[in-house]
Parts: C-alpha cells; sequence; structure tokens
C-alpha cells in the first residue's frame, strides 16, 4: 500500500497512536468522588480512546492524589467518529426515562 493510501485509510478507520503526557486528579472524600485526565497538548474528540499508564487503579477513602503520568491517545478516523456521535444520541435518550416512573 502507498504511502498516501495508508494515510487516507489510517484516517478513515482510525488506529493512529500518540503517545502524550496528562494530568490525572483522583480524589475519594466525604466531599468528592472523581478521576480526572487532563490531556496535554491534544484534543479528545469523539471515538478516541485514551490509556493511560502507571495510574493507580483506586485510592483509599480520604485520599487525593494529583500527578503528571503518561497516555496513549488511539485517534478515531472518519467512520469511528461518525459512529461514536450517532450511537450517542441514542444513549443519551435512555437518560430521558430517569425520574419520569409514576411512584408506588
Amino acid at each position: 500500500m502507498s504511502d498516501t493510501a495508508s494515510r487516507i485509510w489510517t484516517s478513515l478507520a482510525g488506529g493512529r497512536t500518540v503517545e502524550i503526557a496528562c494530568l490525572v486528579d483522583m480524589e475519594q472524600t466525604a466531599e468528592s468522588f472523581h478521576a480526572y485526565t487532563v490531556p496535554d497538548g491534544i484534543d479528545i474528540e469523539p471515538g478516541d480512546v485514551m490509556l493511560l499508564h502507571d495510574v493507580p487503579d483506586h485510592i483509599d477513602f480520604g485520599e487525593r492524589l494529583a500527578f503528571e503520568g503518561r497516555a496513549t491517545v488511539i485517534k478515531a478516523g472518519f467512520f469511528g467518529r461518525i459512529w461514536t456521535e450517532m450511537t450517542s444520541i441514542f444513549e443519551l435518550t435512555e437518560l430521558y426515562e430517569v425520574g419520569f416512573q409514576p411512584k408506588d
């Protein structure tokens, strides 16, 4: 496959990977329970996948961790982006049913 054809296929199908630095913020306290990742120098778009490296899988109650980490971003191609945007509309409608059920 030529270089141009390879680039076109990658942009349509996805799979291009980028290694980046990121800020990881994890907290499990009475005030907050969250885990955020802020990528450095790249925009995460619909369909992209971000894999974090060497990040703890849990923290104890009362702890808060904030540190610089590494991540691999797998960029979605054209079809992956369209698929994600279309299916997200249907998944969003599942939220409409919350709170609209009659009380017994």
